[in-house]
């Protein structure tokens, strides 16, 4: 029999919860037709897939045969529904590239059924439903009653004691619903069947009872079970118990089979997809035989990508250096020794160690600046080499430009591509259900921005050169003005185009040559996958350069408000920006300009250019607004809400003391009554001692590990064996002080919530002047400590104030950017840097990290090393192979959602939809590493003939050994394996219920 005791189900929803269930409890004869009516989300489906295993309840007990299933495992409802339980859907549910056969046989595959016999029962369910003569047809080929009673068969095959119908004759005509529901009628003479409907005529003729729900509980049940029924059927109970069903499991060929089929089905892209995974295993056995064409391009790339990537100096630099170190020199031998063993080299030791190692310094770049200024200025012979070298010098600072401009409807816009990418953003994951900023700073699209290879920066500061002109000689070389002039003043800026003179959309918006309806379009066309009309769009270098650019200084966007004492935004109103728009600085597109033909790297990433006379002329005005010259003035102040800072570690005792009575003075009588609360919810030092020492005193070292313990499992969400290291090794002081500390709190809590809860009932009146009275009772002390507890702060603090108002020194830069031609050069500039840090006190030395120089070491002795190059690029080749062919298989995992659904209702477990996706890649693998090694016999026939050809060296000759092809296909299905792992845990951690619902 199966009983549903008080079961409840709640689904979380936003910050509350949704009662899908509320108490409800029902039992069924193990022999009847059972229709569950009602309306929409009355509950009906959710308790059908309690019942079937494929949901779990919130509270509550489902008794099957007697058995409780609170302590259900998932293999035990894996059993349960394959061998007790048999799902007949609305929509059918049936995987579309197999066999009417194959789809009705699965089931009697997971319960471990010989094929011989598999075949036998599935064909005569197929014949029940009259349906033995469409055994080879797929689902695509078949009408939907036909496919509902292929439903069926599979449904009845594994002869399971239960039938759950949902909605069987929702997506049928009438005629077609009679035969479905005759079919279940006949079913429900010797089992039960449970269907849930909206037709209460079909339930009146066909069912035996029916079952009336709304909001979640029974309403009405028109054939209950009796007591003498029940107790009739504990008995039976007892005896069907002590049966033990076989577990149900998947075999590897039938796993092998699904994937094999599901594969056949997409031959395209299975084909595509595995050989652009061979193209690691064919550069394996080729690498070598174009090493040395390798070693001139490499050379090449490096000395031109110098540009783009300088030797940065930063206020607060962080020392991965060591790190870099590490994972570079990790192939380095660790000492001298025969080789006549296998010895051991400390490769983790120096990772770890370099891990640990890494601090975060203050650089005074200030020191520096004029240090460097000074030698680039010196006519000295010793400082030639040092001028020589520098191509260029760049100083950033920690101010925002913040450019305006109109767009073609006439609004005022913020000329910034990244803004655009942040609106959209929030647009599109609103209407996936992910309006949170949080999820939209995580998501993949928004790590784009300003990363990788597409750069969303639109502003940048072009590098000057070393005479002082504001364009550097290396930007000229690379870039090619197609129009206008290169800036000659702090007001002009150039427009960067790509190599096909073009710009993208997002950059279009935020120039004010596209209107926000035009973005919006391609918004909508691009998450309805519509096609855009009128994509190709140019303007005249003329129309450009009239385009109208606005800057505003950060500091003068905030003017002071005489009421309240302090400063608001003006960009919060239209009128404010409005204003800000019009008295800005107006800058003027002078010149076009795009990289050159034969530049292989280009220094500029943004789309418009200007010079460091706009950054200085910025820095100066700043430096002059009001807003500035206010917060300057009062440190301990914010100027944005008018209240003091946190920051209290200047003001003395008697400061704070005379600072929280002035305060109290000015209060009201209900915040007077609301301080009193808050300071009478303070315990004394003697109470708080107290309270500890009488909670420590029987308090052994044990009961404080294991109170610790709990503690620290909760927080956060470790193993009580990962934290039970860490805290046996603690010693006895340690330990006694951390306990001490956390009882502290807990006092501390207590006794607010006791006091409060005390003087919350008293008048408002009688609380202000019990305050006024204590007054003068506290001491100096008292004073200095209520002041923390009672004064209302600012959230913000002085230095983020500064930066808000973009206030620096232009004497002290947030970083520095050193710039050369050559490695040698750059090379030189380091011995420069060193010679400062010589001259200078420990505190005032330079810390950086070349990461070119790290990345890049083996530059000047890269025909010796080849070899680690070649291994390096292979290594890449095949992780970008197994990555891909790990997104391939994702993919796969998302199309087949619902496969997934089906699989875990007619009982596969977990562990079995993992083995059919790593089936899947080892598929994939196995062909990809067998098209790697037959197209590398292939290539090695004309890259011999060419090698021979240029080199005159015959023995020099690729070739691949037949062993070394096994381990290359070996290594294949192996690292395909690997990166299907992460997928198929996907797939295996899916929801049965919301699979089911995926189309």
């Amino acid at each position: 029999m199966l009983e549903l005791k008080n079961i409840k189900k709640e689904y979380p929803a936003g910050n509350g919860k949704v009662e899908a269930l509320r108490g409800v409890s029902l039992a069924f004869r193990d022999s009847e037709f059972v229709s569950i009516l009602g309306p929409s989300g009355c509950g009906k489906t959710t308790m059908l897939n309690i019942i079937g295993g494929l949901d779990k309840y919130t509270t509550g007990d489902l008794i099957i045969n007697g058995r409780s299933t609170k302590d259900f495992k998932d293999r035990d409802w894996d059993g349960y529904r394959n061998h007790s339980v048999g799902f007949v859907f609305q929509s059918y549910n049936l995987i579309p590239h197999q066999s009417v056969l194959q789809n009705v046989e699965l089931a009697l595959s997971l319960s471990g059924v010989s094929k011989a016999e598999r075949k036998k029962r599935a064909v005569a369910a197929l014949e029940k439903v009259g349906l033995g003569d469409q055994l080879k047809k797929r689902p695509g080929e078949m009408s939907g009653g036909q496919m509902q009673r292929v439903a069926i068969a599979r449904a009845i095959v594994n002869d399971p004691d239960i039938i759950l119908a949902d909605e069987p004759t929702g997506a049928l005509d009438s005629e077609t619903s009679v035969q479905v529901m005759e079919i279940l009628k006949e079913i429900s003479a010797d089992r039960l069947v449970v269907m849930v409907t909206h037709n209460p005529e079909l339930a009146e003729k066909y069912s035996t009872r029916i079952v009336r729900m709304l909001d979640g509980e029974i309403k009405s049940d028109s054939a209950p079970i009796t007591d003498e029924e029940l107790k009739k059927s504990e008995k039976a109970e007892e005896t069907a118990n002590k049966k033990k069903e076989k577990k149900p499991s998947l075999s590897f060929f039938t796993s092998f089979g699904l994937s094999l089929n599901n594969l056949f089905t997409k031959k395209g892209r299975t084909a595509l997809t595995s050989f652009a995974g061979s193209i690691g295993i064919i550069g394996i056995a080729l690498i070598y035989a174009v090493s040395q064409g390798m070693t001139t391009y490499i050379n090449t790339v490096q000395e031109d990508t110098l540009s783009s990537y300088p030797l940065t100096l930063e206020a607060q630099h962080t020392d991965l250096g060591s790190l870099m170190e590490s994972f570079m020199k990790a192939a380095t031998a660790s000492g001298d020794h025969e080789k006549d063993a296998v010895y051991q080299k400390t490769a983790l030791y120096d990772l770890v160690n370099a891990m640990t190692s890494m601090e975060t310094k203050e650089n005074d770049l200030g020191a520096f600046k004029a240090y460097l200024e000074n030698k680039l200025k010196s006519e000295s012979e010793e400082d030639a080499k040092l001028k020589e070298a520098v191509s260029g010098v760049q100083y950033t600072y920690n101010t925002d430009l913040i450019v305006y401009t109109e767009s073609p409807d006439g609004d005022i816009i913020l000329s910034d591509s990244q803004e655009l990418i942040r609106k959209i953003l929030a647009k599109s994951f609103s209407s996936m259900g992910m309006a949170d900023m949080t999820a939209v700073s995580a998501s993949p699209m928004s790590s784009m921005m300003g990363g990788g290879g597409t750069s969303f920066i639109m502003w940048q500061e072009m590098l000057t050169g070393t005479d002082g002109s504001l364009i550097n000689p290396v930007l000229e070389k690379q870039y090619e003005l197609v129009y206008g002039s290169w800036p000659n003043g702090y007001d002009e800026i150039v427009l960067v185009l790509d190599e096909n003179n073009e710009l993208d959309d997002m950059t279009l918006y935020a120039l004010g040559l596209k209107s926000e309806a035009e973005i919006d379009e391609i918004v909508e066309a691009a998450m309805n996958r519509t096609e855009l009309k009128n994509v190709q769009k140019h303007w005249s270098y003329e129309e450009i350069c009239a385009m109208e650019f606005c800057t505003v200084i950060g500091a003068d966007c905030y003017k002071y408000d005489e009421k309240t004492g302090t400063y608001s935004d003006l960009r919060a109103t239209e009128a404010g920006l409005r204003y800000l728009y019009d008295n800005g600085l107006k800058l003027k597109v002078v010149g076009i300009i795009r990289p050159n033909e034969d530049a292989v790297s280009s220094m500029l990433t943004g789309s418009i250019g200007y010079t460091k006379a706009l950054t200085e002329y910025i820095i100066e005005k700043t430096s002059d607004a009001p807003a500035v010259l206010s917060q300057l003035k009062d440190k301990g102040t914010d100027i944005f809400t008018g209240l003091p800072f946190r920051d209290n570690s200047a003001l003395s005792a008697e400061k704070k003391a005379d600072d929280f009575k002035n305060y109290v003075s000015t209060l009201s009588e209900q915040e007077k009554a609301d301080a009193y609360i808050s300071i009478m919810s303070i315990p004394s030092k003697e109470q708080l001692d107290g309270a500890v020492s009488g909670a420590m005193q029987s308090m052994t070292r044990k009961d404080m590990e294991s109170a610790l313990l709990m503690g620290l499992t909760e927080q956060t969400g470790m193993s009580e064996s990962e934290l039970s290291e860490y805290v046996t090794e603690m010693t006895d002081e340690d330990l006694t002080e951390l306990f001490e500390q956390i009882i502290a709190e807990q006092v501390k809590a207590q006794f607010a919530a006791a006091a409060q809860a005390q003087l919350s009932a008293m008048p408002t009146v009688q609380l202000a002047m019990a305050l006024d009275m204590a007054i003068p009772t506290y001491t100096v002390e008292q004073c200095a400590e209520y002041y923390d507890a009672v004064l209302e702060f600012s959230p913000s603090s002085y230095e983020v104030n500064v930066r808000k108002l973009g206030y620096v020194d232009v004497n002290v830069p947030s970083s520095v950017n050193l710039f050369a031609s050559t490695f040698e050069q750059k090379d030189d500039i380091e011995a420069a840097i060193a010679d400062y840090n010589d001259g200078v006190e420990e505190t005032q030395k330079i810390s950086y990290t070349d990461y070119v120089g790290l990345m890049m070491s083996s530059v000047t002795t890269i025909i010796n090393a080849i070899t680690y190059v070649l291994i390096a690029f292979v290594a890449v080749s095949l992780i970008v192979s197994s990555i891909m062919i790990g997104v391939v298989t994702l993919i796969s995992v998302q199309e087949r959602t619902k496969e997934i659904g089906i699989l875990r209702a007619i009982g596969a477990s977990k562990k079995n939809v993992s083995g059919m996706f790593n089936a899947e890649t080892v598929i994939i693998g196995f062909t990809s590493g067998l098209i790697g090694v037959l197209t590398t016999y292939l290539l090695c026939i004309p890259i011999n003939l060419i090698l021979h050809h240029l080199t005159g060296i015959n023995n020099l000759s690729a070739q691949l050994p037949i062993p070394v092809a096994a381990i290359l296909v070996a290594i294949s299905v192996l690292l395909t394996l690997i990166s299907g792992i992460i997928p198929s845990r996907s797939a295996a951690k899916k929801d049965p219920v919301v699979a089911l619902r995926t189309e």
